[in-house]
């Protein structure tokens, strides 16, 4: 009898897209696959993303290859629903994506100069890219940023698009400046115990750390991250300490955990000064 293909390992991308089919059959798939839509892979598909970044900064090489596969099979999800519903398939993607590429490296792919600084060449992108939006109609300088992306990347790239067009500080200080305006507004919303007043507050004041973060060339997002890494480690470096006494962090108190909490921020910058002697 002769072996089923989908378990032939050699095919690669081809055998991943009879597996999804295989999936999605109405008659023979699985009904969890079956009954997915566009709507509800697409949280799937934003975690996948993010764990792939997570696998990148901890430098897990055998993980990031497993959250590619994950991340790419999203697509193949995505790819398979459309072809369905007879929109476009796997190809057509692939097409659509090599298309563009070349569009937009004319100095790879056409007669342009190659004799150009990074920075130079990213300008020449966003020119392209601006093209691109005029032609698809899309005539405002915030048209085209997705609404579905994380608040804080969509915040930075609405700021890029309203810089490219002058609406942005020239300097530093005016953001800071900026920031502490906010602050007191978000004091006398809490003052005035309005919780509407408070929440949009809240939001502005992140809307400006992350314009200041793009003003001091920082990613909001990834500083935001290693913020994230620092406080789940000392956090866990505070429940060690309180193992070695059989108690956990309930049986504690703030003043105890704060104090073993600057005793880990301690120990991080011993070592930390020692790795770089």
């Amino acid at each position: 009898m002769p072996q089923d293909p989908i378990f032939d390992t050699t095919p690669g991308m081809p055998r991943l897209l009879q597996v999804m089919r295989r999936l999605r059959d109405p008659q023979t798939g699985c009904p969890w696959d079956i009954e997915q839509t566009f709507d509800s892979i697409a949280p799937y598909t934003i975690e996948e993303a993010y764990e792939v970044a997570d696998a990148i900064e901890r430098q897990n090489w055998d993980e990031l290859k497993s959250e590619l596969g994950d991340l790419l099979l999203q697509t193949v999800y995505h790819t398979a629903i459309s072809a369905e519903k007879g929109l476009f398939d796997f190809d057509d993607v692939a097409d659509a994506i090599a298309t563009k590429m070349i569009k937009r490296h004319p100095h790879v792919f056409g007669g342009a100069s190659r004799n150009k600084s990074a920075d130079q060449q990213t300008r020449d992108w966003e020119s392209i890219k601006a093209a691109e939006r005029a032609a698809n109609a899309q005539q405002g300088a915030l048209d085209g940023v997705a609404v579905g992306l994380p608040a804080l990347l969509r915040a930075v790239k609405l700021q890029k698009r309203a810089a490219r067009v002058g609406f942005d500080w020239p300097q530093t200080d005016q953001v800071l400046d900026k920031l502490v305006e906010e602050s007191r507004e978000l004091v006398d919303a809490r003052d005035r115990l309005d919780p509407d007043a408070i929440e949009d507050e809240c939001g502005d004041i992140l809307f400006v750390m992350a314009n200041l973060a793009r003003h001091l060339g920082v990613d909001p997002e990834a500083a935001l991250r290693r913020t994230n890494a620092k406080f789940t480690r000392r956090f866990g470096a505070i429940e060690t300490e309180l193992a070695k006494t059989s108690r956990t962090a309930e049986d504690s108190n703030l003043e105890e955990m704060d104090a073993l909490w600057e005793k880990a921020k301690r120990s991080e910058k011993q070592t930390s000064s020692h790795e770089s002697e």
